[in-house]
């Protein structure tokens, strides 16, 4: 199927697709936000939340040490990095996408090399330092504009000159002041200013070797902008999305956002962000930096399911070793065939396979290929909820090796990588498992080929586990 945007945003060794849009979790790392009760930072607790915020539909988790605030102070960089580095290790142990916002070079050298895939910096890259810092990494760079002295627009207002001649009077036009004010300031010297900033920025780190497609760029909303220019930018979405980089919205709890929607406290603005997200969307923004991730993940997806075509290939793994297996396996396939947005494409044969990873019988695989529209977390919830429908019995002292009626792994999908507790794409465990490659091998020509190609370290057979001892026959589930 033709997808509508091919872009990708590289950022360290990943490969991060923009087909759909991305979610940027804020992570503050703040003595308000996470207390140790001694006047510090609770750093474990700040990495938890991180977690939890995969867990909630985050792609890219973005660590600071403090929020950047017009006319605040910015911390020393030692102080900083006291705070971001334990999370940024933390976060990158577990896969995942991990963005360090700093405007100090150092802080940001030092987080890339433990993993952070990319550079946030509020400075827009300004500093040769942090230019140099991109340039000799890898990561994923987030322009940002800020123009300290403001954008001018708060100049007199434009008035208009009407002719209040009449026949009777001198021929001579009289100026006359329009009654007619308008309601924001005018657009083109703004963007001037804002794509003007952000095109060059884009040019200097080009020109010191950094690729075009590891740039995203960010028009800075909040950032000494008053709330006319900040809606005057977000109009102007589509024409930042032309200039054809990566393009993030942050929007999430900035006083602009409380003007519009009539919201006071900060965290009242959220649903008022879901929608200036959406409106980012549909104008080409894909990036989405957002503090209350599970809001805005269900709005987005809620939206992007009603209003985008975006079928992907999956695979799912199935395994029982309780009661009738193959039966099963054939009523775990024609549910997961039900579920909303979602179909089944095939089904290999069922395979008995050695026991592994603790469990103590041997086990009936068989691997479901799909097509799917649901964000991987949604589809992840329909696919639990199958194994609860069929009886699966979860024991926390046999997490992941006790008896199931069913087992539904959802171990690949087109395009997406994730980390967290609650889903890993590509599945960890994929290149290591026989009951899954084996019966992969029933749905196409060579799945070893076709998943080290999408970077999954597929080992030798001799080194896998759960070997395939038999083929059980054909899941006849239409």
């Amino acid at each position: 199927m033709l997808r509508e945007n091919y872009a990708t945003w590289l950022v360290g060794s990943h490969e991060l697709s923009l087909a759909r849009p991305r979610i940027m979790g804020i992570l503050d790392v703040t003595p308000e936000a996470f207390p140790d009760g001694k006047g510090g930072v609770d750093t474990k607790a700040a990495a938890e939340r991180g977690l939890e915020m995969l867990d909630e539909g985050a792609d890219i988790v973005d660590v600071g040490a403090a929020p950047a605030l017009p006319g605040q102070e910015p911390l020393a960089s030692n102080e900083e990095a006291e705070r971001v580095v334990p999370v940024v290790r933390a976060l990158v142990a577990v896969g995942a996408i991990v963005s360090v916002n700093t405007r100090h070079p150092d802080v940001a050298k030092m987080c890339v090399r433990l993993g952070a895939s990319i550079v946030n910096d509020v400075t827009g890259f300004t500093n040769p330092d942090m230019v140099q810092v991109a340039a000799e990494t890898d990561c994923g760079c987030v322009v940002m504009h800020w123009e300290h002295a403001g954008l001018g627009s708060h100049t007199p207002r434009r008035e208009v000159l009407l002719d209040d001649s009449r026949p009777t009077r001198s021929a001579a036009p009289r100026p006359m002041a329009s009654q007619h004010r308008f309601t924001l300031p005018d657009e083109a010297p703004i963007m001037r200013q804002v794509m003007g900033f952000l095109g060059d920025q884009a040019r200097t780190l080009m020109r010191a070797g950094v690729a075009h497609d590891r740039i995203c760029l960010d028009p800075g909303a909040g950032f000494d902008k008053f709330a006319d220019e900040d809606v005057v930018i977000q109009r102007a979405t589509r024409s930042m999305a032309s200039m054809g980089y990566p393009l993030l919205a942050a929007v999430s709890r900035r006083r602009f956002v409380g003007a519009i929607a009539g919201a006071v406290q900060p965290g009242q603005m959220d649903p008022a962000t879901y929608g200036i997200c959406i409106s980012s969307i549909q104008n080409g923004a894909r990036i989405l930096r957002v503090h209350d991730v599970a809001g805005t993940a269900q709005a987005v997806n809620a939206f992007w399911a009603v209003s985008h075509k975006d079928s992907r290939q999956g695979f799912v793994a199935l395994g029982s070793n309780v009661g009738d297996r193959l039966a099963n396996i054939t009523r775990a396939v024609q549910m997961i065939d039900d579920i909303p947005l979602t179909c089944v494409v095939s089904v290999s044969h069922a395979y008995e396979t050695e026991p592994a990873y603790g469990i103590k019988t041997p086990v009936a695989d068989a691997v479901a290929e799909i097509r799917t529209e649901l964000h991987p977390l949604v589809l992840m919830g329909q696919l639990l909820a199958v194994e609860d429908a069929l009886g699966r019995e979860r024991n926390p002292e046999e997490a992941g090796h006790g008896p199931r009626t069913i087992d539904c792994d959802l171990v690949w999908v087109e395009g997406e990588t994730h980390a967290g507790k609650r889903l890993t794409l590509p599945h960890p465990g994929l290149g290591e498992r026989d009951f899954v490659l084996v019966p992969m091998e029933d749905l196409m020509h060579d799945p070893v080929r076709f998943l080290r190609h999408s970077g999954v370290n597929v080992v030798d057979p001799d080194d896998r586990v759960g070997h395939v001892t038999d083929d059980l026959g054909e899941i006849v589930w239409e």
